[in-house]
């Protein structure tokens, strides 16, 4: 089955958390802290396998959740990292972060990979935390949370030239002259229900990937019939071919199946008409072909067109011949400019408040991923904890802003699930 857009729930592993513990041996008094830390969890990573060709695999997993790492132990004793999760994907793979709308990643060549979703870092141990002040802490940190994400995973073909058409203008048979493709070919429309790639050797050497894409209809970049399912996979081509029955059997004329084409495409993604173009006019070993192309030529000045027939082998390598020329000299683009990707330097240091504080009702409630993490990672097992815990807040400016929106001694505070009380002089 051919899947090519996913969306799917991420969850990078947990950091493991670090431990509290002390040095006790006989003859060592006041050993002082010997918690390790925690080990790192699991990343989620997406990787090219060339092998594949469709999302089918992810599509069955709503979600993809990355181990936690190991807990830091005593005697000093670090905690495992957690094995990555990776993922495997096609050549082209798009991955689009659904929150901000910004790319993760478009993955084009053999070998590329990205970490999707983080896993978090592991919690210190308390050694970690000693120092001259304070050579005995008595506190130690939870893991950080893995990164979480909902994300949209989309397949765009790598080709070099996209054949687009109304539905029975001949693409099937075309590829499956002009390559080793084997598609299958009904006298119906919509025999293809799926996109198919080819490889054309022109000569030795010189071979290009062609893309058969299912017929579209007027109103497919609306949705109506196949819909713009297929039209993404157009993006990438460096090259529009398109296939027009001019033999005009089905009592369609053939500049307005040129003109409907050109308007779907143009609906989806003005850009793709800014690539090159050719016509091939096919099906002229049908009677009236011959004068419903010279009709056609008067009315299309600006296109090359090649008049073929594919059935019966005629006009094709002229074609191949001046697809593999204009390859040679059109470069590949990137499909998407840079600023539509995500900026991970944009988000560490971007300049915005880590918090925001309402109230709800008779409670004051802290948001932010900052401080969400903060509580997350404090282990509250001892008085230190609580202590370094509300001097992180403090630092934050959370105290005085409290102050100043009114918060009374004695008001319950809560962040995430966790209730406690303001207290100006803590």
């Amino acid at each position: 089955m051919f899947i090519d857009e996913v969306v799917i729930d991420l969850c990078g592993g947990d950091g493991g958390n670090g431990c509290l513990a002390f040095r006790r041996e006989k003859y060592i008094p006041m050993g002082g802290p010997f918690g390790g830390n925690g080990g790192k969890g699991s990343d989620i990573i997406f990787t090219v396998d060339e092998g594949l060709n469709t999302l089918i695999d992810l599509k069955l997993k709503k979600r993809i959740k990355g181990d936690k790492g190991a807990n830091g132990e005593g005697k000093a004793k670090n905690g495992k990292n957690a094995q990555d999760i990776v993922v495997k994907v096609p050549l082209g793979t798009v991955v689009t972060d659904i929150e901000t709308g910004l790319i993760i990643a478009d993955l084009t060549k053999k070998g590329d990979t990205v970490v999707v979703a983080s896993g978090g870092r592991g919690g210190r141990g308390n050694i970690a935390f000693a120092t001259r002040s304070n050579p005995a802490p008595n506190f130690a940190e939870n893991g950080e949370p893995g990164e979480v994400r909902k994300v949209k995973i989309e397949l765009k073909l790598l080709a070099d030239v996209g054949l687009v058409g109304l539905p029975s203008v001949g693409k099937s048979t075309l590829i499956s002259k002009i390559s080793a493709s084997k598609p299958k070919i009904a006298a119906y429309h919509f025999t293809t229900l799926t996109p198919n790639l080819g490889v054309v050797k022109v000569r030795e050497g010189k071979s290009f990937v062609v893309a058969d894409l299912p017929g579209l209809i007027e109103g497919a970049s609306l949705g109506e019939g196949l819909g713009d399912r297929f039209l993404r996979h157009i993006e990438r081509t460096r090259i529009i071919a398109h296939v027009i029955d001019m033999s005009g059997f089905e009592g369609r004329n053939p500049y307005d199946d040129y003109l409907t084409i050109c308007k779907e495409l143009e609906n989806f993604n003005p850009s793709i008409l800014k690539k090159e173009q050719i016509i091939i006019a096919n099906k002229m070993d049908i009677d009236g072909a011959e004068d419903n192309l010279k009709e056609f030529k008067l009315k299309v000045k600006d296109i090359p067109i090649y008049p073929i027939s594919a059935m019966n082998n005629e006009g094709l390598f002229v074609v191949l011949e001046k697809l593999s020329d204009m390859l040679d000299h059109i470069e590949k683009q990137p499909l998407y400019e840079e600023e539509k990707f995500e900026s991970h330097i944009l988000y560490k240091f971007k300049k915005e408040k880590p918090y925001t504080i309402t109230k709800d009702k008779d409670v004051w409630v802290i948001r932010g991923d900052e401080v969400e993490k903060l509580l997350r990672m404090t282990k509250f097992s001892t008085d230190d904890a609580f202590k370094r815990f509300a001097s992180k807040l403090r630092k934050m400016g959370i105290d005085d802003e409290l102050h100043e929106l009114g918060a009374l001694e004695g008001d319950t505070v809560r962040i995430l699930d966790f209730e406690f009380e303001y207290d100006e002089n803590e």
